[in-house]
């Protein structure tokens, strides 16, 4: 009796094994699903940011009339897209034929090749031509560098004439700007502003009270610029534009306009918008911010920011401005000039060059056409 319950007891510690055996794998494949699972997640919520907007474009008669530039403006044939150049004469650029009270404004833009320090492509809104000394303006500015493709995007929210409270973010780009057309949008709302990059946002300034009339409140017209910032643009104006590459070529296309326009903009009524359809605006999926999107965000943020005026200890002692979300966990990954520790431009030398504020967009505007 005893032999046979050895045997037995054999035969199950030996099925015990085998069952172990068949599960390991079957264990192995659950763990292997499950990260399979977590990154079709992820790659859905990225998605989900990321998905086209259905916006209208224009043609550029429709929308926009020439600024500066003469010969360098140069629009195609379909007058659904226009290349700036810059060379030795002058820059380019262009503005919608209306002013907007808020709205939804994109481009695809495809940015110059090979050696492009001290080189400024803008896109931006901006009513400086009408408030010269208290102007309001959201900007998107692509900064050339001594290495192709190797762009940096600073984005810029004044109002009221605030350059001297300058609230600037500076990002790297995750893809090479150079070989083909990425979108850049800006949503400006009433209570919130949006920029995006590919229909990703990697910049939210919710509107606080304590702003005051920082947040941009008065009707701005569309500009696109291409121009000489070799004071400033790359690493503080160490490295300046080279003619011998000229000229430098930015194309502009799917050009979209989706705001309120105004008859007179230096009408501060909220009634300037006449019958707009603000309510459409305020809906609209590039004006919402879902959990999807805003984890989408925060991951650009992580990877590719690499300066932001919220931890700008040394140029605003007094503490962040009121609308910045900081965080003790954040923070520590940056420097105290507001630069960060991690995200950094591998062949760019150490230091706080660039830190200074610009002038507003008038200035910018006749500093361009001026390069020459």
């Amino acid at each position: 009796v005893r032999f046979w319950f050895l045997n037995l007891e054999r035969r199950k510690r030996k099925k015990g094994r085998e069952s172990d055996a068949l599960r390991a794998p079957d264990c192995a494949a659950m763990a292997m699903k499950a990260r399979l699972l977590a990154a079709a997640a992820t790659c859905v919520c990225l998605a989900a940011a990321a998905s086209a907007f259905d916006v209208p474009t224009v043609a550029f008669e429709e929308g926009f009339s020439p600024l500066f530039g003469d010969g360098n403006l140069v629009r195609a044939r379909d007058d659904r897209a226009a290349r700036l150049l810059l060379d030795r004469r002058s820059g380019s650029g262009f503005i919608s034929s209306d002013y907007y009270l808020h709205g939804f404004f994109s481009a695809s833009i495809k940015l110059p090749r090979d050696y492009t320090a001290g080189v400024v492509v803008a896109f931006y809104l901006s009513n400086g031509d009408v408030y010269e000394k208290t102007h309001d303006e959201l900007d998107f500015e692509f900064l050339g560098s001594r290495w192709g493709g190797q762009w940096r995007v600073q984005t810029n929210v004044y109002g009221n004439g605030s350059t001297s409270r300058g609230r600037e973010e500076r990002y790297l780009l995750p893809f090479d700007p150079t070989l083909e057309a990425h979108r850049y949008s800006i949503l400006w709302a009433p209570t919130h502003i949006i920029f995006y990059v590919d229909d990703t946002p990697i910049r939210e300034v919710v509107r606080h009270p304590g702003m005051g009339g920082d947040f941009p409140a008065k009707p701005m017209a569309v500009y696109a610029t291409i121009w000489d910032g070799s004071a400033w643009a790359t690493e503080g104006g160490k490295y300046k534009v080279n003619y011998k590459y000229a000229p430098f070529a930015s194309d502009f296309s799917d050009l979209s306009l989706r705001g309120c326009r105004v008859a007179d903009p230096a009408a501060l009524s909220s009634d300037a918008a006449g019958g707009c359809d603000l309510l459409g605006l305020m809906t609209a999926d590039y004006a919402v911010m879902t959990p999807q999107k805003r984890a989408a965000m925060r991951a650009f943020r992580a990877r590719q920011m690499t300066y932001t005026v919220c931890y700008d200890a040394a140029r605003y002692a007094a503490g962040p401005f009121p609308e910045c979300d900081n965080s003790d966990e954040e923070r520590g990954t940056f420097w105290a000039w507001g630069e960060s520790k991690t995200v950094v431009m591998k062949t760019r030398g150490r230091g706080r060059r660039g830190r200074g504020s610009r002038t507003g967009a008038g200035a910018r505007g006749r500093a361009g056409a001026a390069s020459s």
